[in-house]
């Protein structure tokens, strides 16, 4: 595994691009999240039930990993040290961000009634007062996560961490899957339509992204 030293300057290695950029990003596709979701082109399509939305209970203390997304998906940019690499993933990131958007433009869809009391639940309310459950198919939430973890898995293979960690990475990205169901957040449907798009662009962006044979050029936040 490389050393914290060489960690340390991969932190650093374009470090306002990646502080300035990366709010940026997430605050323009929320932006356009939004728009979509409070005009549909037409009435919702209520996404329906599977044996396995029944099986999972809703556990208001998914919330913590739901949240953890936007950590997750912030660390494969964070490890990257060369600047094609970083553009690389950004438009991979954008793409996948703007097929969802394009389906919901076209194909509005939202969750069927979770019929909770969301009243006794105050730290839920927020979130659900935000979305009302809708753009739900695919969710993005999942394609982002598995978008992210492939990247991580490339990140983790660079810096030649252990098994442990590659482990630790599908299991945090298995754990958010979980929590946007036991949030009521999505459903089984909307998670698999996730996962198949954001595999799907996470694919073709890592093979049009090919791995640098060396260790790159580091530029810290300092640099000009």
């Amino acid at each position: 595994m490389e050393t914290a030293r060489s960690i340390a300057a991969r932190l650093t290695s374009y470090f306002w691009v990646k502080a300035v950029g990366t709010p940026l990003f997430m605050t323009g596709f929320f932006i356009a999240y939004f728009a979509i979701l409070r005009h549909p082109s037409t009435p919702p399509w209520e996404v329906p039930l599977t044996a396995l939305d029944r099986w999972i209970p809703f556990h208001p203390a998914a919330l913590i990993p739901y949240a953890s997304l936007w950590l997750y998906v912030s660390l494969p940019s964070a490890l990257m040290m060369r600047f094609r690499e970083l553009l690389d993933h950004t438009l991979g990131a954008a793409a996948l961000g703007m097929t969802g958007l394009v389906i919901f433009s076209i194909w509005p869809t939202k969750t069927p009634p979770a019929n909770i009391d969301w009243a006794a639940h105050p730290h839920m309310q927020f979130l659900k007062s935000m979305d009302a459950s809708g753009n739900a198919c695919p969710s993005l939430h999942v394609a982002f996560a598995v978008f992210g973890g492939c990247w991580l898995a490339r990140m983790l293979k660079q810096i030649g961490a252990g098994s442990f960690a590659h482990v630790i990475n599908v299991l945090w990205a298995v754990v958010i899957i979980y929590s946007t169901l036991a949030t009521r957040q999505h459903v089984a449907i909307d998670a698999l339509a996730g996962a198949v798009l954001g595999g799907m662009i996470a694919f073709i962006n890592l093979k049009l992204c090919p791995e640098s044979s060396g260790p790159g050029h580091v530029r810290t936040g300092s640099a000009s």
